[in-house]
């Protein structure tokens, strides 16, 4: 992926931030987000997401577990700033689940709107795909 693809993935994700914030979703830390298999669910990305992440994003061991995010240290994100659009979209608050739907779903648009732009090809998978493939 092109820097510049790279870049306006990150502005993207400014967007995104800024919309999840006017939602006002609360966030208590609990670090559920992260822990997959316990509170029953997957982390999907793109691959432009995938390719944003790891440009950024710390070392982590493989093989990568579909059962947690390896990027999670305690209750925290290790890979913050490159965090794909779910992990940015992702709050337990039970208040806010209609509006994260709403939220993911156009920013998906958007991602997917922004590879046909560059002629780059779209895969949708869970985190572990991406990090565990090949030449990553």
């Amino acid at each position: 992926m092109s820097e510049r693809v790279r870049l306006e993935v990150l502005e993207l994700y400014k967007e995104v931030d800024r919309e999840v914030a006017a939602a006002g979703p609360v966030c208590v830390a609990s670090g559920r987000c992260c822990r997959f298999k316990e509170y029953g669910h997957v982390l999907f990305l793109s691959n432009l997401e995938a390719d944003t992440l790891l440009a950024a994003a710390p070392p982590y061991d493989k093989p990568v577990s579909p059962d947690f995010c390896p990027f999670q240290k305690g209750n925290l994100c290790t890979a913050r700033e490159p965090r794909p659009l779910s992990c940015r979209v992702f709050y337990c608050d039970p208040n806010y689940q209609e509006r994260s739907g709403e939220i993911t779903e156009k920013y998906l648009r958007r991602l997917k709107q922004l590879a046909d732009a560059h002629g780059m090809p779209w895969r949708y998978a869970p985190l572990h795909h991406f990090l565990n493939s090949e030449g990553r």
